[in-house]
This record gives structure tokens, sequence and C-alpha cells, in this order.
């Protein structure tokens, strides 16, 4: 009975320890989150009134750049660091991620005069910072300081400082850089997306650096890429009888073929929807030739129109089949919406 008693007493236990643990994780995440939050209002506010300079300034530094922009932070600026570099380098400028350590051992042969560095440190003080900025100067690299004290030895040297600062890290124990980073990081898609937008830098451009992407996908794939071509095309002439059409339909499997004069011109298509329609009230097959049911005029689309507007002409017409159509009404390709999904268009 004891046993039982100290079993129920020790699962009752362990359930209030999972109850109190809960509600302390979830009291945790909300300071947590209010923290981050109170911490980038303030860098808004004050990119609305005294930094809003030096703002612009490191933006049109950025802009004027002939070369790549180089980013660079140790520990966890680090990390960010090459956060920032790679949105950058996705948003149509040229940057890079150099390690501050290995930059005092070599990489800094990577770095021309014509770059930009963004050195990150909160502190200001990150010794394997300081320790390259005399090359950097020395080689006439501008630098943009991103601290959280405008007063420190990185941020006296900069050309212009990014003041980052917050009251207080989100770590319970304030030491942790919580808030610190995160404000960080959104200064830094800040200025990447400020000289994305003075660049014109456009959604096409990004599908470019993105090709692997569903966006990449969706504007770099052409009608031309995904299309059906030579002997995959079902298509027959118009004096076929309708047996011989089912049969091409059936051999291409695409449950349509196009009608082609003898230059190989468009003049109609048939497609099992027909097929369906057209055995409610016809019972014999044999003496019908294709010309006789198919429908004229089609609908078409160019070889080098985007997959995304076939996609766009059959959901408009409620359509799974497209014939594709060269400058002057000729055949060249066939698609299906089979084509589209595979291609991952759809």
């Amino acid at each position: 009975m004891n046993e039982l008693n100290e079993t129920t007493n020790s699962g009752n236990a362990s359930e209030k320890t999972a109850q109190i643990a809960a509600e302390r994780a979830l009291q945790l995440a909300r300071n947590t989150l209010q923290i981050e939050a109170d911490a980038l209002l303030a860098l808004q506010q004050r990119l609305s009134n005294g930094d809003a300079a030096t703002f612009t300034d490191a933006v049109r530094l950025l802009l004027s750049c002939n070369g790549r922009v180089v980013v660079s932070g140790i520990g966890k600026s680090g990390h960010i660091a090459r956060k920032i570099s790679a949105t950058f380098a996705s948003t149509g400028t040229p940057s890079f991620f150099i390690h501050p350590a290995e930059a005092a051992h070599g990489d800094l042969g990577m770095v021309t005069p014509q770059d930009v560095l963004i050195a990150i440190s909160y502190s200001g003080e990150a010794s394997e910072l300081m320790s390259i900025l005399p090359i950097i100067k020395r080689l006439g690299v501008k630098l943009i300081a991103i601290t959280g004290n405008p007063q420190s030895s990185l941020g006296k040297l900069a050309d212009v400082h990014l003041n980052v600062y917050v009251s207080k890290e989100a770590c319970p124990l304030n030491l942790a850089p919580t808030a610190s980073t995160t404000t960080t990081l959104a200064m830094g898609d800040a200025l990447a997306v400020a000289v994305l937008d003075a660049r014109g830098f456009r959604e096409e451009d990004f599908a470019r650096s993105h090709p692997g992407g569903a966006l990449g996908r969706r504007l770099l794939t052409h009608v031309r890429d995904v299309m059906r071509t030579g002997d995959a095309i079902p298509q027959v002439t118009p004096d076929t009888t309708l047996v011989n059409a089912l049969l091409e339909i059936t051999k291409k499997g695409m449950a349509m073929t196009a009608v082609v004069d003898e230059q190989q011109h468009i003049i109609g298509v048939f497609t099992d929807g027909d097929l369906r329609r057209l055995m409610e009230s016809v019972r014999d097959f044999t003496q019908i030739s294709i010309a006789d049911v198919m429908h004229k005029n089609p609908r078409s689309i160019r070889a080098e129109q985007l997959a995304v507007e076939a996609v766009e002409v059959m959901e408009t017409h409620r359509i799974n089949q497209l014939l594709v159509a060269d400058d002057s009404g000729k055949l060249v390709g066939a698609l299906h919406i089979h084509d589209l999904t595979r291609a991952k268009v759809i």
C-alpha cells in the first residue's frame, strides 16, 4: 500500500512539475517576444529621428560600391553577418562573408579597395575585427559599422555608424545576445531592402538568383522548356477518319489531337471531352472524318511565353491541353496540364 501511495504521489508531483515548467516556459517566451518587439520599435523610432541621416548615408555608400559588400563579425554577430551577406547577395548586391580571424591569416586578400565592409560587433570592441581594420583603412575600403555603442572603437573608426543599441537583452540573465542580435539582423534587412528598391530590383531578378525555388520556376520556366515536341505531339490531317484520330489520341496519351493542314498550320483540335459528347448522339464513327467534329481555331500559345501564362489560359478556359504555335500558326508543340505539374509550375 505504501509503495502504491508513493507511486501516486510521485506521479502527481511529476504532473505538477510539468505544469509549472510549461507555465514558466510560456511566460519566458512571451517576455522574450515583448522585449525584442520593444527593441525593434525603439530602433524604428531612432531611424525616424536622429539616426535617419546615418542610415541614408549607409545606403548611399552601398549604392556607390563598385565592388562587393563584405560583411564580417565574430561569435553571434558572425552568424548574423552571414545572414545579412546572404540577403544582399540574393537581392542583387554582390556580397560575401569574411571571418575576421581568417581574414587576419590571409583571407583579407579577397577584399579590394572597391569593396565596402560592414563590420558587426554589438560592443564595438571585438578584438578580431579591430585587428584587421588598419589594413582595411590602408586599402581605402569604406567601413559601415553596426554596433550598440557609437563611442566604441569600431564606431569611431567607421565612415558610417549604425546604432542598434538595446536597453536589455531578452535573456533572463541579460547576458546572451538576443534582443541585440534581433535589432542587428533587422538593420541588415532594412539596408538590403532599401538598396534593392533603389536599384529597381524586381521579382524577375529575384527569380534568377533563386532558380530552384517556386518563384524561380514560375518566372523562369518557358513553354518551350516543358512542351511536348516532335513525335510526341498528337496530330492528324483533316481527312483522317475519327477512328484513326482516336487511335492517335490513345497512342500519344494527351487526351486530344491537333488537326493540321499540309503546311502544319493548326486548323482544329479534338479532345476526349468532345468524344464523350459525340457519343451521346452518334453511334457509327466509321464514316466520320475528324474535320466534321473538330473545334476550329483552337486556343494556342507561343513557345517563348512563360509556362505560367499557359496555366492561366488553361484555368481561364477550363481546359487541360494547349497547342503551341509559332508566329505563322504552325504547330510546334503541345502541353498537358500534367506537364506543368511535373515541372512544378503549378
